[in-house]
């Protein structure tokens, strides 16, 4: 509703190029004014700050007398009263509603606040508020605060820069192959993507940095850590196995056998700390004959897969078809699909998925499928799935077409789509 005025938003934030994020603008315009807190979650510098400047920018566009409050809790300047706990932010802010107005309040990293469900449960009671909070932790919304904020929160987890999104910010649609090799291997991450047009050496460094941050505050100062080198090695696992059906148990025994030992419950431990600050998604696996979810053998996904090539080194993250099949998942979920892995029989489907429709679709991912064996290993799967849904294939090959009802497209041009 708001897309007239995307155009009203600074090119630049920061002295860096300013990608409007259009999905995420739009999800908020329609949810303006809605009598819910706009919960937006996200890894540690993914851009949920600039979505609310961009936000903030296209609410005065509109109108140029809006009443805006906004608290940037990661700002050193306010972590005094971050400190204070919920009260001294309240009091903080009370002054500053206009009584009469429609007041658009916005609170940056909330996590950072003591008890920060009551400050936000104080706000959310008084009247003329329309509430927009960020976190970095899936503590956000853990089964007390959803409780607490039953029927009153909606969540809108943000995802480091889509391909689409990349070239946009790279200011270049030439050479989009080329292009998409460097997004494989350098990721989405706003700052990552600027300090690689200088070197590409300095966005590894900072992608490094980033783990470093997420890792100091948002898993090590809220658990307990017992041994640091343990942890590390079960996230480079995890990394160097996206695409792969793991559990806790196998990540133990592949550990232990190599020397380095920890048991399956700090493993299991590990990795819902690193799912809970966004590092990796989980995705379960569903059964597609049997239509149910099953609880083993879950797979992991980065959040960007240029971190996959800061925390383990270039030389060992040269599987470019785990990689395509990563950011195909993370598309998905930008395009609001339920994701699951797939199992049919003994066969396994690499995505199933339900969009808001309520429709399902299978979706095969592979580097290249012009080798007859490639291609027939990955449509056996499909052969197996009893249903009539919509079957994709994507690929890098240029070649598109449809083979025995399954839809052949070019990953690329899939990713492009109503871009």
């Amino acid at each position: 509703m708001y897309s007239y005025a995307f155009s009203g938003i600074s090119n630049y934030i920061c002295g860096m190029k300013n990608i409007v994020r259009k999905k995420y603008i739009e999800k908020l315009s329609a949810l303006k004014d809605q009598h819910l807190i706009k919960v937006i979650t996200g890894v540690r510098r993914a851009g949920k700050s600039t979505l609310l400047v961009q936000f903030q920018e296209l609410l005065k566009a509109t109108d140029a007398t809006v009443s805006i409050v906004s608290v940037n809790l990661d700002n050193p300047d306010m972590r005094g009263i971050a400190d204070m706990g919920w009260k001294g932010l309240y009091d903080f802010i009370l002054p500053q509603i206009k009584g009469n107005n429609r007041n658009y309040v916005f609170l940056d990293e909330i996590q950072n606040v003591p008890d920060f469900e009551r400050l936000l449960e104080g706000l959310f009671i008084l009247p003329n508020i329309d509430l927009y909070v960020t976190g970095s932790n899936a503590y956000l919304l853990s089964s007390e605060l959803a409780t607490l904020l039953t029927g009153r929160a909606f969540e809108i987890n943000l995802l480091p820069f889509s391909f689409a999104e990349y070239l946009e910010f790279g200011d270049n649609k030439t050479n989009v192959g080329q292009q998409f090799g460097r997004y494989l291997q350098l990721g989405g991450f706003p700052e990552a993507a600027n300090l690689a047009a200088v070197n590409e050496i300095y966005s590894m460094q900072y992608l490094q940095q980033v783990y470093r941050s997420v890792f100091e505050n948002d898993i090590s100062k809220r658990h307990k850590i017992y041994s640091d080198e343990s942890y590390q090695n079960v996230v480079r696992f995890l990394a160097d196995s996206v695409g792969s059906c793991v559990s806790a148990n196998n990540i133990a025994n592949s550990l232990s056998s190599g020397g380095k030992k920890i048991d399956n419950k700090s493993v299991s431990r590990y990795i819902s700390t690193l799912v809970e600050s966004y590092l990796f998604y989980e995705a379960k696996r569903y059964d597609i004959k049997g239509k149910t979810i099953l609880q083993t053998q879950e797979k992991y996904y980065l959040v960007d897969t240029g971190l996959r090539y800061a925390l383990l080194g270039r030389e060992l993250a040269g599987d470019a078809g785990h990689l395509l099949e990563n950011v195909v998942y993370l598309e998905l979920l930008r395009r609001d699909y339920s994701v699951w892995i797939g199992k049919v029989d003994n066969k396994e489907v690499d995505f199933v998925v339900r969009g808001r429709d309520g429709y399902t679709k299978y979706i095969q991912v592979a580097q290249t499928v012009m080798n007859p064996e490639t291609l027939t290993r990955e449509l056996a799967p499909f052969d197996k799935v009893g249903d009539h849904n919509e079957k994709i294939l994507l690929t890098m090959d240029w070649e598109n077409g449809s083979r025995n009802g399954v839809k052949q497209k070019n990953v690329i041009e899939w990713l492009l789509e109503n871009n």
